[in-house]
């Protein structure tokens, strides 16, 4: 079972996709937000190419736990997500998951242009590979 795993900005939506096992999760793309349907569109045909049937939707939340404005804005559109794809959507913790990406980026001497075009896709990937390592485990 193939899942997508989204690192959902306010730019750019980062994509990464797992292997047919659920194992490892892969950078895929990073969409750039200029339209809603035009970004629900793409996401239907990835879903489609890669026969995605579930969705990780990164949440955003405060350090403490709590989900403020930039959660409930994820939390919207994991239900815009269902509705249209009509795949479940797990919202999953992201805490520090772009910083990780960029701290990493930054160990392997990416330059800052290269780190500022595929960060997002970075954070994708961490994101979903810790949900799919939590599913391993459970």
């Amino acid at each position: 079972m193939r899942i997508l795993g989204l690192d959902y900005g306010d730019r750019k939506i980062g994509v990464a996709v797992s292997d047919a096992f659920g194992w490892t999760a892969q950078g895929l793309e990073v969409i750039v937000r200029t339209s809603e349907e035009k970004v629900l569109k793409r996401l239907e045909t990835i879903v489609k190419d890669h026969e995605v049937e579930a969705i990780v939707l990164g949440l955003p939340k405060n350090m403490n736990g709590t989900v403020g404005p930039r959660g409930e804005i994820s939390m919207t559109f994991a239900e815009t997500l269902r509705q249209s794809l009509g795949l479940p959507v797990h919202l999953w913790d992201e805490r520090l998951s772009t910083v990780s990406a960029e701290r990493t980026l930054l160990e392997a001497d990416v330059s800052r242009k290269k780190r500022r075009q595929v960060v997002d896709k970075m954070a994708a990937t961490i994101i979903l590979q810790t949900y799919l390592d939590y599913q391993s485990r459970r």
